[in-house]
């Protein structure tokens, strides 16, 4: 192969353009954008309206020491919680965006939703120590008529976190699915159709 030849098959490369979105198919894509827009917002607002609620009912837990052990817990979960919907609020921006024109930029949009499954499933699996620390808690401060024995005490963590795993893994599959991956599906059936 000459020079020629080479220059020739770059600049056809580069002549390709990315196969536009028709007005059509962008409309289609519009309803589940906005869909998955308004359970992100929807689902911001419940979050806060918890973790107000959370911290209400902390403020009237006796004793003293129960009370911290609880504000703490609870804040521990608000600053996991934070960081987790800093990445989901920026695909909240980055989908309130005019819905992509090109193939390339609704793959990539594809690729952030996927992303951002990921993200929602590990915010779920993060709360599995803050749910052993709930069980201690419930341990410590509930009178018991005798006390546990070490074995019992083991049985229940090991218990709650491989239950508590496994029920936290789950919630978080099925409330994706319901308000985000039905949409995401319609959004990946859309990219596959602009395959062909």
């Amino acid at each position: 192969m000459n020079i020629d030849e080479l220059k020739n098959t770059w600049n056809e490369d580069i002549m390709e353009e990315t196969p536009e979105i028709s007005i059509e198919q962008r409309n289609k894509l519009n309803l589940p954008l906005e869909k998955i827009r308004k359970n992100m917002r929807v689902e911001f607002w419940w979050v806060i309206g918890i973790f107000v609620f959370a911290f209400l009912v902390c403020s009237v837990c006796r004793p003293f020491k129960l009370q911290l052990y609880i504000t703490v817990l609870i804040a521990s979960m608000l600053i996991v919680t934070v960081f987790f919907f800093s990445k989901f609020f920026k695909l909240y921006n980055e989908i309130s965006n005019p819905a992509p024109k090109t193939y390339d930029s609704l793959k990539d949009l594809v690729m952030q939703l996927n992303l951002n499954k990921q993200y929602y499933l590990s915010y779920y699996i993060s709360f599995a120590p803050f749910l052993v620390c709930e069980i201690l808690i419930v341990l410590e401060f509930i009178p018991w008529p005798k006390p546990l024995s070490e074995l019992k005490i083991a049985v229940i963590l090991i218990g709650s976190v491989i239950g508590g795993l496994f029920l936290l893994y789950l919630a978080g599959k099925f409330w994706f699915h319901r308000y985000y991956g039905r949409y995401m599906q319609h959004i990946e059936n859309l990219l596959e159709e602009l395959k062909r």
